[in-house]
C-alpha cells in the first residue's frame, strides 16, 4: 500500500519562477530529487512519487524542504492533474502510467530539461555514447579544473544536474548524459556536444529497434546551432552512416584513428594532433595517464573538447598525463600470486567487454553475466578465442552465455555470488593470467547496481 506525505509547506527562495505551477516528478533517485530541489526552490508546487520506496535521506530531504511525496506506489489523482512531469530515466515508455500520461498529453520532461530552464549564463559539455561516457566526462572535468574554470561533474556521473544548480550553481558543467535522459528533452542544448560511440545497447527500452536507440542519441544536438560544436567519433560505422542522412546545425569537429582530419583530432603512429581554429595541440599518446586504444579515442574527444572552449595546450598536456582513471573501469585491484585481478564492473554491454577484452596482453578467465539486455555475444567470439582461458558466469540465468561460448572457450563455470566467482577464477588461473570482471550485463539479478558488483569482487579478492 502507497504512504502519501505532506509536508508544512515552507517559504521557498524562489523569485516565483514556477508561479505556483504543479509539477510532479515520477522516481526518488539522485536525478528526481535533484529535480524536485530545484523545482521547490523556483516557485512550483511539487510532488514526488515513487512506485517503490524513497531512501530514507532522499525522504528526510523532502520532508526538510516542505515537498509533498509518496512511496510504494503511485496515486493516479495526484499524478494526472500535473501541469507538468519530469519522468526517471529508469522509467520506461512500456510502463502503464506512463502511457496515461502520454495519452492526456500531460507534458513530460527529463530533468536535464528542467536544469537546463535555470542554468542562467553558464556553460555545458555534455558526453554521450554507448562507452566511455564517464572516463571521458570525468577526463574533461579534470582538465578544466587543472585549467583554473569554474565547473562541476554532473548528470549520471556526480550531483544530478538540477541539484548541482539549486545548490552549487558554476560556469561549467560537464554532464554525463544518457540516452533515457535524451528522450525527453525539449529545448537542453550543450555548448559543446560529445557523441563517442554508438553500439546496441538498451535494445529493450526502444522496442528492440536499432534505429530508436540510433535517434536517441543524436538528440543530444537537435538543438545546437553554429555557436556550438559537436564533436563525435569518425571511424564509427553507425555515427558516420547516420551523419549523411542528417542535415546538421552546429560545428562539427571529428575525431578518427584512421585518418589525418583537417579540424578535430585524429592520432598518426604515436602521436595526438588536436587542429581547432587556430589552437594545434600535439602530444604521445605514450604519455597519456588512459592506456588503451578505447583510451585513445576518450582522450582525444576530451582534449577536444577543452580546446574548443579555450584551455591552453600546456593545461590540456598536464592534465591528460596526470588523471586518474575510474573506479570500477578497467581497475587494477591487487596481484596474488602472479595472478592480476581487474575489476571493469561497469562494463554493462557486450561492446565495452570487447573493449575490456581487446586490451588484454595476458590469458583472461573472464567474470562473465547478469541481467542480459538482448546482447549479442557473437561480437565477441573472435576476442574469447583469441584470448580468454575460462569464462566464469557470474549470475542467476547463465544459459545464453554458456551456448554462445561453448566449444570456443574450453572452460566455462557458473557461480551465484562475486565471492564464488572469485574464487573459483583463481582456482583455475595460472601465474602471469589476468582474472577481468567484465560481465557485459546490467547487475540487478545478484547486486544493487553496477558499483556494487564491482565493489563485492574486489573484497573477494581481498580474502583469497
Amino acid at each position: 500500500m502507497n504512504t502519501i506525505h505532506q509536508t508544512n509547506p515552507i517559504q521557498t527562495t524562489a523569485s516565483g519562477i514556477g508561479m505556483g505551477i504543479r509539477l510532479v516528478i515520477l522516481g526518488s533517485g539522485e536525478s528526481g530529487i535533484g529535480a524536485a530541489l530545484l523545482a521547490k526552490q523556483k516557485g512550483y508546487e511539487v510532488f514526488v512519487s515513487d512506485a517503490g520506496a524513497i531512501k530514507p535521506n532522499y525522504k528526510t530531504e523532502l520532508e526538510n524542504n516542505g515537498i509533498d511525496f509518496e512511496e510504494l506506489g503511485h496515486t493516479e489523482a495526484l499524478i494526472l492533474n500535473a501541469k507538468e512531469i519530469v519522468k526517471s530515466p529508469g522509467i520506461p515508455e512500456k510502463n502503464p502510467l506512463v502511457k496515461i500520461i502520454r495519452e492526456i498529453g500531460i507534458p513530460v520532461i527529463s530533468e536535464i530539461e528542467l536544469a537546463y530552464r535555470f542554468k542562467g549564463d553558464s556553460k555545458i559539455i555534455a558526453i554521450t555514447g554507448s562507452n566511455g561516457k564517464s572516463t571521458t566526462t570525468s577526463l574533461i572535468y579534470h582538465i578544466c579544473v587543472t585549467a583554473g574554470l569554474d565547473a562541476a561533474l554532473v548528470g549520471n556521473i556526480g550531483f544530478s544536474f538540477a541539484r548541482q544548480i539549486a545548490e552549487a550553481p558554476k560556469d561549467w558543467y560537464i554532464a554525463e548524459i544518457s540516452s533515457f535522459q535524451l528522450d525527453d528533452i525539449k529545448l537542453f542544448r550543450p555548448n559543446v556536444s560529445i557523441l563517442l560511440n554508438i553500439t546496441e545497447d538498451h535494445l529493450d527500452r526502444y522496442e528492440y529497434k536499432f534505429e530508436n536507440y540510433i535517434n536517441s542519441k543524436f538528440r543530444i544536438i537537435q538543438n545546437q546551432t553554429m555557436e556550438d560544436a559537436f564533436i563525435y567519433c569518425a571511424d564509427d560505422l553507425v555515427i558516420e552512416k547516420k551523419l549523411r542522412t542528417l542535415t546538421i546545425h552546429t560545428n562539427p569537429l571529428p575525431f578518427s584513428m584512421k585518418q589525418e582530419l583537417k579540424k578535430g583530432g585524429y592520432i598518426k603512429g604515436d602521436q595526438m594532433m588536436l587542429r581547432i581554429q587556430e589552437e594545434r595541440v600535439s602530444m604521445s599518446i605514450y604519455d597519456f595517464a588512459l592506456k588503451g586504444k578505447h583510451n585513445n579515442y576518450n582522450t582525444m574527444a576530451a582534449g577536444i573538447a577543452a580546446a574548443t572552449i579555450g584551455i591552453r595546450k600546456e593545461k590540456i598536456r598536464e592534465a591528460v598525463n596526470n588523471f586518474h582513471s575510474l573506479e570500477h573501469r578497467m581497475e587494477f585491484v591487487a596481484m596474488v600470486r602472479g595472478v592480476e585481478f581487474v575489476n571493469d564492473s561497469k562494463a554493462t554491454n557486450v561492446n565495452s567487454t570487447w573493449y575490456a577484452l581487446e586490451s588484454m596482453n595476458k590469458p583472461t578467465i573472464l567474470v562473465l553475466g547478469g541481467t542480459d539486455k538482448g546482447n549479442d555475444y557473437t561480437l565477441i567470439a573472435e576476442l574469447m578465442k583469441e584470448k580468454v582461458k575460462a569464462i566464469v558466469c557470474m549470475g542467476v540465468d547463465n544459459k545464453k552465455i554458456i551456448d554462445a561460448f561453448k566449444g570456443l572457450v574450453p572452460v566455462i563455470v557458473e557461480t551465484d555470488s562475486a565471492k564464488k566467482a572469485v574464487d573459483a577464477s583463481f582456482a583455475i588461473a595460472e601465474k602471469g593470467d589476468v582474472v577481468l570482471l567484465s560481465p557485459a550485463c546490467a547487475s540487478f539479478d545478484l547486486f544493487k547496481n553496477y558499483e556494487d558488483r564491482g565493489t563485492q569482487f574486489k573484497e573477494a579478492v581481498k580474502e583469497l
